[in-house]
């Protein structure tokens, strides 16, 4: 079964799923598979901390990377993943309008994951982030291959 994520939104599956996202600009793209249980997950979070509206991360958890990635770790153990097991990807945390992007949203994103990672002892196994490119990402959860389109061009993580 194909699963799109929209922005501000995570989904999970098993087995043969294919999970889809678009448009990754300055969002984090978050893959995490566990390939003995064969789950997987894709968060699109579009803002590193949920401090600045907790009303609207208590809603949706999603759109914070802060929050939506413990959740996506949670949905995941709930499915009988292990983290011992799982394999993480990231994609995106880019500078959709260049260096001129007053906020930085991208690399604060990516800084707010690896902290997130770090914290819990966990390693990107890859990832492909920065840069000016919006990026679609296909992640398929029964082998655990992620392909990454960019440009017209696909390229596997």
């Amino acid at each position: 079964m194909n699963h799109v994520v929209a922005v501000g939104d995570m989904k999970t599956g098993c087995r043969d799923d294919m999970i889809v996202t678009h448009a990754l600009g300055s969002c984090l793209g978050l893959m995490v598979y566990d390939p003995a249980a064969q789950v997987g997950g894709l968060l699109h979070a579009m803002l590193p901390l949920s401090k600045i509206n907790l009303q609207k991360a208590s809603e949706n958890p999603y759109m914070f990377v802060d929050t939506g990635v413990p959740e996506l770790f949670r949905q995941l153990y709930d499915l009988g993943g292990q983290k011992s097991r799982m394999v993480i990807k990231a994609a995106g945390c880019g500078q959709p309008l260049g260096n001129s992007e007053m906020f930085q949203i991208g690399e604060r994103n990516h800084t707010i994951l690896k902290k997130l990672l770090w914290k819990n002892n966990i390693l990107l196994e890859a990832e492909d982030v920065g840069g000016v490119a919006s990026r679609t990402v296909y992640f398929n959860i029964s082998t655990g291959q992620v392909i990454i389109s960019s440009k017209g061009v696909k390229r596997e993580l």
